[in-house]
């Protein structure tokens, strides 16, 4: 645990890493019991969007993964000149994003049930390990390159990533495609590579599996890229203008992303290239706006509630998986819940208490200034 200052932080980045915590943190099952509830052709196609993509395609849930890691990217080049002007050396900053790269997919392993010691049936790969490998190796690619050379890097993983998955000579089965689930070279890797347990296709392969980890270092250097276009000159400097050429660079990705889905599907649990450029692209344009509301207009009051969140967001990650907040909202809550009888308000009543458990752990540790930092 550690006790950051909160001052001199760009309060739009923990906002906007609160909103999207939220969604994990039961906003998603919220919202699809009030599409429910609501019980419409419109609404239910709301709800639809709470869920995971078969497949091909893009809903609002596939797109909170890639955008924490995206804002994992822009907090860096903050931290790399903070780490710079308070005298660390090189190798210190190396070993610094290479251990917190490692405990971060060490913290996968015990959320997957490391301490089970069920080690053949444990599945290694993680949410958390991503997250860990992607922004270590875009933080290593960033120290090193200046734009130019990040934008070629950039390019190169994309680019490259989508001709090893369409051209990689490997034999198929009759009459699967080179991006069908059973023919992708990401799922030949993890099948030949990856041990333990796989989350997918019957155990054959992972969506957070070795490949596929690649392209999202691409995704973590997007916001890499666009933490060093904020910093420049100030953060918050000419705002309004730097708020505008984000935004206009996201449709820019977006377009590229939809372009290329032509030829290389969008998909999340390939984390294909035409997926990283869109959600990369929707990303920016959240950031954009958030920066816009927060910093350069100032208008902040609102934002308490996500920035209590995002600010202790791996604590509220690791905490649903071994803190009981839900007997502990059934506890509190739970003579007023069986009070209502019909099931649809009952289970968004439900989601209410569960949020407000979740969301009061987080406020005391807000409170205590005690934040878990990797």
């Amino acid at each position: 645990m550690s006790q950051p200052k909160l001052n001199n932080r760009l309060m739009s980045l923990d906002t906007l890493r609160g909103f999207d915590m939220l969604f994990i943190m039961g906003g998603s099952a919220l919202l699809a019991r009030l599409c429910n509830w609501f019980n419409t052709p419109f609404w239910l196609d709301v709800a639809e969007q709470t869920k995971h993509v078969g497949w091909n395609g893009l809903h609002m849930e596939d797109c909170i993964f890639p955008l924490f890691l995206f804002i994992a990217g822009i907090s860096f080049p903050f931290s790399l000149e903070k780490q710079r002007t308070s005298g660390r050396s090189t190798s210190q900053i190396y070993r610094k994003v290479v251990t917190r790269g490692i405990v971060l997919v060490l913290l996968g392993f015990l959320y997957n049930g490391f301490l089970s010691f069920d080690f053949e049936n444990m599945r290694y790969a993680s949410v958390l390990g991503r997250i860990g490998l992607a922004w270590m190796f875009s933080a290593i690619i960033f120290m090193n390159t200046g734009l130019r050379g990040r934008l070629i890097w950039l390019a190169s993983i994309l680019v490259g990533y989508w001709l090893a998955m369409r051209f990689w000579p490997m034999e198929r089965p009759d009459g699967i495609g080179w991006f069908d689930p059973e023919g992708t070279i990401a799922r030949a890797v993890d099948m030949a590579w990856l041990p333990g347990q796989k989350a997918c296709g019957g155990g054959t392969y992972d969506p957070e599996g070795l490949l596929s980890t690649i392209p999202a270092i691409g995704t973590a250097l997007m916001g890499m890229l666009t933490g060093a276009f904020i910093k420049c000159g100030g953060a918050l400097s000419d705002g309004g203008r730097k708020a505008l050429k984000m935004a206009g660079a996201a449709l820019i990705l977006v377009a590229i992303g939809l372009a290329w889905n032509e030829v290389f599907p969008i998909n999340k649990r390939m984390w294909s290239s035409s997926f990283a450029c869109v959600v990369g692209g929707i990303s920016l344009i959240l950031f954009a706006l958030f920066y816009y509301i927060v910093d350069v207009r100032g208008l902040r009051k609102w934002t308490l509630f996500f920035r209590v969140i995002g600010l202790n967001a791996i604590t509220i990650y690791l905490g649903q998986k071994f803190i009981a907040f839900w007997p502990t909202a059934d506890s509190l809550f739970g003579g007023f819940l069986r009070m209502i009888e019909n099931e649809a308000p009952r289970l968004c009543a439900e989601s209410v208490c569960y949020i407000a458990v979740c969301w009061g752990f987080l406020y005391f540790l807000y409170r205590k200034n005690v934040f878990l930092k990797v």
